[in-house]
């Protein structure tokens, strides 16, 4: 098999060949800026004779012995494999290579701060990049004990799986690092080897990291040392204390929830620089995003994100790490049990007590956009190889699992959830499993046959609508009431659901009316028509919700007379739950073309006002800038922007002062500026002469301000170089080249575009940075230049860069803002020409076409 690929049938394979039983791992940090030296040693067992292969991605193998025999590595190693032949029933197999740094986030991802030139490394395996660092049968079912010994810089932390032993004294190495540090003192770290665990979730971090440690007494009475990491010049603002709270308040919720201690010997948590993702669950030495150590104000949903993050990564040492999936197939339900409970802990165990109105906002909204691309799949997708293992890490892995399992929860009863999750562990710790080994101990404790229930949510795609129909009488009464369900054409599955039937009336609450539940019921619907008598007879309220508490997974909408007291009174509804769904139902409609853009961007502006949730209000936002700017008609665009840039700062000047709507709300602003006037407030934010109470312009603000003048033109790149001399750190680079790509012209988005396509010398995060200022404009048209260059970039970009750049260039590069008939033309003659493609590079493209075919859609619709 060429290239870096693994399919399941040869892991299906391998695996019946090899029995792993450790690794013995020496790791080499001191040989320069470049490449690490990486000594693998693999104890295993085989079928005799039999022939099989280890992964490794290397520039450089030096030794291949293989049960004292040395194998010559120009014969036996290419691509991203060892070849093995001649096994024997008990075998050694070690191998010596220079591994490379990267700076992708992806292997071993090495970073120099700018603020001091430290340097800083730390691993990200999942899903096939252990390889990069060591020679791995690299597949989750494959478990071993891996023992890791490192070189380093003495003066380095050096944080691993297992606690971190006293470093052995080596003497000075000249400049070891290549930073022309001069000479270093190194040492060597020992680790004792980990329990038997799956390649991916092993981890190595090392620098010169600040630390701040405590500990906590787990539920089987072991002392758990806990350990919060950072860069040094990040350091005083790293709110350790806090993080070791949530940890604790987690620790508890988990234990008794799952009546299983915690299974590692201690707990790190590291928020590392450029990293790809959110974080990572590596057994006992998680890490994170370094944007979760706050160095400016962040929105109140970033913090409660943060909350969710770290309850997340600690529900995955139970189920992913103890219990693991056999192969990829089954990342959905590693994924979507740690979102659902880390939603669950957070809402019971934490401040976050509005934890499901969040998730209804942010993970529920990601899922049903998701679920009506072309390249939706079952929850359970067919993954065939790794590539399909990349292009599955979606909204419907994470998102859409999520809230499936939240249904399940409904179906069966949490009581009786939790308690097969528990049997699920103790039956299977340490191993690994399948979805059916999950879905026996639950039906085992709830007394229902999940095969059904299985079958039509997880092995089938596409969301369902829900609408009610709804008779009353001349009195008023409720004569006639069903809850209809339809299917889109490309996935017709009709699904049961556990839903609410919330009632909504006026009441006045502290001296204001309100809209708040006065009956619910709560139901079974299956089939496309479900009859629901328990409301007949009742007066009709003012408004009726389907799907309240949000238990099932379907998008909703509303009968007539709710949809114009909802449009009237949204801000009216007490609950923030019952707001979000119907947040979310308006915004359904409008991407279906059921309701028009313009009419969703004054539903936003004349009700986000009062908004109290802030990632409902982030959501919002965000929904009311893509409307504004991409569906709403092109002809009334300019308006819409003028009209949503004023009302923006209109609302600013009337929020709470100091408050995160407030904040919200400025940032925003400074996002969809588009006048001179808008101009002029965001330059006397800046300089002081427009201010609102207490609303600091701290260091992220500023840039953030910054951009909204470059896109307006007000602001130069001489400006951009003040600010970054002012702000020469990491997060200042980046901002730096995000307003650079800012710039509204077309020769500034040429500028951008090729720095990206024309040299791979940029870090993840540079990446990243510069294709969300290349995506933001205003005057989408100087993006049209580029159409033909972006096609032509494509097959090229994809063979040569790793996954994860490949991924966002494609993405990030792509003129979605014209969202024009001739893009979408030259999008479709793209994929006509080249079926042949690579799947994951097509998926995506697809993806992008399907993106502005919706929006066309809108805009034919914006009446």
């Amino acid at each position: 098999m060429p290239g870096e690929n693994l399919t399941r049938a040869e892991a299906r394979e391998r695996a019946e060949i090899v029995d792993v039983g450790s690794y013995d791992v020496a790791l080499d940090l001191t040989t320069g800026a470049s490449t690490f030296a990486s000594t693998t040693v693999v104890r295993f067992t085989a079928t005799q004779g039999a022939s099989t292969f280890v992964d490794l991605v290397a520039p450089t193998v030096r030794e291949v012995v293989l049960n004292g025999r040395a194998l010559d590595p120009a014969q036996v190693f290419a691509d991203s494999r060892i070849a093995l032949d001649g096994l024997a029933a008990d075998n050694e197999l070690r191998v010596v290579a220079d591994c490379a740094y990267t700076n992708t986030g992806e292997g071993l991802h090495r970073f120099v701060d700018p603020v001091d030139d430290k340097v800083y490394l730390y691993t990200q395996f999942e899903v096939p990049d252990a390889r990069r660092v060591l020679a791995v049968f690299e597949q989750p079912d494959l478990k071993a004990t891996f023992t890791f010994t490192v070189t380093a810089p003495a003066a380095w932390q050096v944080v691993s799986n297992q606690p971190t032993p006293e470093p052995e004294p080596l003497g000075t190495v000249a400049d070891p690092t290549g930073t022309g540090a001069g000479d270093v003192e190194v040492a060597r770290w020992s680790f004792g080897p980990t329990p038997r665990i799956s390649s991916y979730i092993t981890a190595l971090v090392a620098g010169p990291y600040v630390v701040e440690r405590s500990e906590l007494t787990s539920a089987d009475g072991r002392t758990i040392p806990l350990g919060v990491f950072c860069r040094a010049s990040l350091a005083e603002h790293m709110d350790a204390d806090y993080v070791f709270d949530k940890t604790r308040e987690g620790f508890t919720f988990y234990e008794e929830a799952f009546a299983c201690p915690y299974p590692f010997d201690k707990y790190d948590q590291l928020f590392v620089p450029e990293y790809n993702m959110g974080a990572m669950e590596n057994a006992g030495c998680v890490t994170f995003t370094e944007t979760y150590v706050f160095r400016s104000k962040v929105t109140e949903a970033v913090k409660e994100r943060r909350v969710v993050t770290i309850l997340h990564e600690l529900a995955h040492m139970w189920f992913g790490d103890l219990v693991t999936m056999r192969w990829w197939n089954d990342l959905w339900l590693n994924e979507s049990f740690a979102e659902y409970a880390s939603t669950l802990a957070t809402a019971q165990a934490t401040e976050w007590t509005e934890a499901w109105t969040t998730f209804a906002a942010m993970e529920k909204s990601w899922a049903y956009r998701q679920d009506q691309l072309p390249s939706t799949h079952p929850i359970v997708a067919t993954i065939n190889d790794l590539e399909d293992v990349f292009v599955n890490f979606d909204g419907i892995t994470y998102a859409k699992g999520a809230s499936v399992l939240k249904q399940l929860v409904a179906w069966v009863g949490q009581e009786q959830f939790l308690a097969g999750v528990a049997a699920y562990f103790r039956k299977h710790a340490w191993g690994n499993t399948e979805l059916r080994d999950l879905l026996v101990e639950l039906e085992a404790t709830s007394g229902r046959d999940l095969g059904e229930w299985s079958a039509k949510w997880l092995e089938t795609a596409g969301v369902n609508t829900l609408r009610p129909e709804v008779e009353i009488d001349a009195h008023g009464r409720i004569v006639s009431f069903a809850v209809l369900q339809s299917a889109s054409s490309d996935h017709p599955t009709l699904r049961p659901h556990r839903l609410g039937i919330g009632c909504y009336d006026v009441s006045t609450v502290d001296g204001r009316e309100v809209l708040v539940r006065t009956h619910r019921v709560e139901i079974d619907v299956d089939g496309a028509r479900t009859e629901v008598p328990e409301l007949l007879g009742l007066d009709r309220p003012q408004l009726i919700l389907l799907n309240d508490d949000d238990l099932a997974y379907a998008k909703i909408r509303l009968d007539d007379a709710s949809l114009q007291v909802a449009t009237e009174r949204l801000a009216d509804l007490a609950d923030p739950l019952a707001r979000s769904l119907v947040w979310g139902a308006a915004w359904d409609a409008t991407r279906d073309g059921e309701a028009s853009a313009s009419a969703y961007v004054q539903l936003v502006l004349a009700n986000i006002g009062r908004e109290t949730e802030s990632t409902t209000i982030r959501t919002t936002l965000n929904q009311l800038a893509l409307a504004a700017k991409t569906y709403v008609a092109p002809e009334r665009r300019a308006e819409t922007l003028v009209e949503v840039g004023d009302a923006l700062w209109t609302l600013a000047g009337r929020a709470e002062a100091g408050s995160d709507l407030q904040f919200q709300l400025v940032k925003f602003f400074a996002h969809l500026a588009s006048t001179p006037a808008h101009g002029a407030i965001l330059r006397g934010l800046i300089d002081g002469s427009a201010q609102l109470e207490r609303l600091e312009i701290d260091t992220d603000l500023r840039w953030e301000i910054l951009e909204g003048l470059v896109l307006l033109e007000l602001a130069d790149d001489a400006e951009i170089e003040d600010t970054l001399a002012a702000d020469s750190t990491a997060t200042g680079r980046q901002s730096a080249a995000r307003a650079r790509a800012t710039v509204p012209t077309a020769a500034a988005k040429r500028a951008a575009f090729d720095r990206l396509v024309g040299s791979a010398d940029a870090p993840n995060a540079i990446v990243r940075a510069t294709t969300q200022g290349f995506q933001h404009v205003n005057d989408p048209a100087v993006l049209a230049p580029l159409v033909g260059a972006y096609f032509d970039a494509l097959l090229p970009l994809w063979d040569a860069r790793s996954y994860h750049i490949a991924e966002a260039l494609v993405t990030g590069l792509y003129p979605a803002p014209l969202a024009s008939i001739a893009l979408r033309d030259a999008t479709r003659e793209w994929l006509e020409a080249n079926d042949a493609a690579p799947p994951a590079l097509r998926r995506l493209v697809v993806e992008n076409l399907a993106g502005v075919e919706r929006a066309l859609n809108a805009q034919a619709d914006d009446d």
